[in-house]
């Protein structure tokens, strides 16, 4: 697999080259040795439109990034998997005959071992044992889905090593969305185990049964311009309760207009607020017009794209922060003092107005923005976010244009 083309940049290739020298060796060091291993990769995703609406069945614009959890693996010949990584403070044994979900276990790493195996064997696939060694700078609480780039990669790991490489991209993102659900335990949407699974620039439609997914070819370097997320500070991993919120007010609308989700009812939202007022909260009439107004976003900003409207693009994205800040109301927790979120972006408003674009990233309430920075900008911006939240705040993105791959 040619690594220029996966990370971007020679530099960043060579890196990456090191790096897995270090899980050769590290590997070798806990099984013995790393004979008749392989490389798996799985990316992070960034989310450009489309804000909390794929859980009710809406589109999204979304991309792969160069930021990855990678596992060197290799079958262990046992019906056990046993993981160690970088990132946990103790080695995972997980038991492959049983397979059921455990509340004693959910929001663990193991949950999602469990649940991947078991929803390849739901699918009639072959599952068994493996040892692997898992790195990942797709770090914990960036909004870049480090919870969804595990999930495919494991995945990914079971199609190669036991099914013949079969499970396509799209089957692969959809056991991981229900593992997620049903081991993990969170009410989580599709969007992120899609955009890291397919890779690249995509757009997706989940109205579709199956989700309708189209990949886009757009080189924003070439216009100028690089993709960064700003961390913004907050600790987004205790959050589940607010992000839950979300898609159970949505359908609180869609139930009382007929329907099991927004895209059910989006036709009717905007003639029917006298009756929806004072029937579900006006914070849920809120959302539900979030929901209305970024599904025809995401397809104006997939037509700006399409036409090289790099201007219209932005006021798209900007159009689309606005409306997360406003109607979808994720910027922050309600009651806290601490809003870190809203202060990024009204600094970069203040810096990029008229050269760029800002927005809320990932699921918000805390992590990070996403901002489109002119080349040209980007060393002076990133001095000026960095002077308040921080030495490395703010990272450089290159949209990668495959997804979950064996190396």
């Amino acid at each position: 697999m040619d690594l220029l083309r996966i990370y971007g940049t020679a530099e960043n290739a060579e890196k990456q080259q090191k790096r897995f020298e270090k899980m050769k060796d590290a590997f070798a060091g806990v099984y013995g040795d790393a004979e008749g291993t392989c490389f798996i990769s799985a990316p992070g995703r960034t989310e450009i439109a489309g804000n909390h609406t794929d859980h009710n069945h809406g589109k999204v614009l979304a991309a792969s990034v160069d930021l990855d959890t990678v596992a060197l693996v290799r079958k262990n010949g046992t019906d056990r998997v046993r993981l160690v990584s970088d990132a946990l403070r103790a080695p995972l044994d997980c038991e492959l005959t049983y397979l059921e979900p455990s509340s004693n276990e959910a929001a663990t790493s193991l949950a999602l071992i469990r649940g991947m195996a078991a929803g390849f064997k739901r699918r009639g696939c072959a599952v068994g044992g493996f040892d692997a060694y898992v790195t990942s700078n797709v770090l914990s609480g960036s909004g870049l889905s480090s919870s969804a780039a595990f999930e495919v990669m494991l995945g990914k790991i079971f199609s190669v090593l036991f099914n013949n490489d079969a499970m396509s991209a799209e089957d692969n993102a959809v056991i991981a969305q229900w593992a997620e659900n049903n081991y993990f335990m969170k009410p989580c949407g599709l969007m992120d185990q899609m955009a890291s699974s397919v890779g690249g620039l995509v757009t997706m439609d989940f109205g579709a049964n199956p989700a309708k997914v189209e990949k886009i070819e757009y080189d924003f370097a070439r216009k100028g311009y690089c993709a960064c997320v700003v961390s913004c500070g907050g600790e987004h991993g205790n959050l589940t309760d607010e992000y839950a919120a979300i898609p159970a007010e949505m359908k609180q609308v869609a139930r009382l207009l007929g329907g099991e989700t927004i895209r059910d009812v989006e036709d009717k939202i905007a003639s029917s607020l006298p009756m929806l007022k004072n029937k579900v909260p006006d914070r849920a009439i809120l959302r539900a017009l979030h929901f209305t107004d970024e599904n025809r976003r995401v397809e104006k900003l997939v037509e700006c794209l399409k036409n090289d409207d790099l201007e219209g693009f932005f006021k798209g994205i900007i159009e689309s922060g606005e409306s997360s800040w406003k109607l979808l109301q994720n910027l922050y927790v309600a009651g806290s003092q601490n809003q870190e979120m809203p202060l990024a972006l009204e600094m970069s408003r203040r810096f990029l107005t008229g050269r760029g674009a800002w927005r809320v990233h990932g699921g918000g309430f805390a992590g990070t923005i996403l901002a489109f920075v002119r080349l040209g900008d980007l060393p002076a911006y990133t001095e000026y976010m960095e002077a308040v939240f921080g030495s490395g705040a703010v990272k450089p993105l290159y949209l990668r244009p495959v997804g979950a791959v064996r190396l």
